[in-house]
């Protein structure tokens, strides 16, 4: 049986903004901090391994603005949905605990583009300690990203209800388009 709580943690406070019952934007977004981020930390690694790195820092650069940028934009839609969990829950507690290390890592990931930014016209190669706020960063936001998949793997927070999951699971409706 499904709790009233539950029933409104999978509901969003706004479907035009948040997504949709059942289809959230938030999952949606952070992918583009999360490769971005990525993707950056490899350019920094790779900084290392050429013989002219400035293509590479100032791409690294860029990424993880374009990073900030997504992630902004990916906590506007997370913040919405965390209102739609009940207080006082474990949920609503791991979802301010996902949140406030997301924010952490946010506001490291501006840090570190502060730090660099306009540094790769030395054509030099990242300095250890930017490469190591990337990766420090990057290890938290895996660990917010567990929190994430536990809120919506674990306590289907914006997952559709068992019953309306199961339509997934039926047979094929002849003539209309799966």
């Amino acid at each position: 049986m499904v709790s009233e709580s539950q029933l409104q943690a999978k509901r969003p406070v706004s479907a035009a903004l948040a997504g949709p019952y059942g289809h959230p934007f938030h999952p949606i977004l952070v992918t583009v901090p999360i490769g971005a981020w990525v993707a950056s930390l490899a350019f920094d690694i790779a900084s290392h391994a050429v013989d002219d790195p400035a293509f590479l820092t100032q791409g690294s650069e860029w990424l993880i603005a374009v990073g900030v940028i997504g992630a902004l934009l990916a906590a506007t839609v997370g913040f919405l949905d965390l209102f739609a969990i009940p207080t006082g829950t474990r949920a609503f507690r791991t979802g301010l605990v996902h949140m406030t290390l997301n924010l952490g890592v946010t506001a490291a990931y501006v840090v570190n583009f502060v730090w660099r930014y306009g540094t790769y016209t030395d054509g030099g190669s990242v300095g250890v300690g930017r490469l190591v706020l990337s990766a420090v960063s990057l290890a938290a936001l895996g660990v917010s990203g567990f929190l994430g998949g536990k809120l919506a793997y674990r306590y289907g927070v914006r997952v559709a209800d068992e019953s309306t999951q199961a339509e997934g699971y039926g047979p094929r409706d002849v003539g209309r388009p799966s």
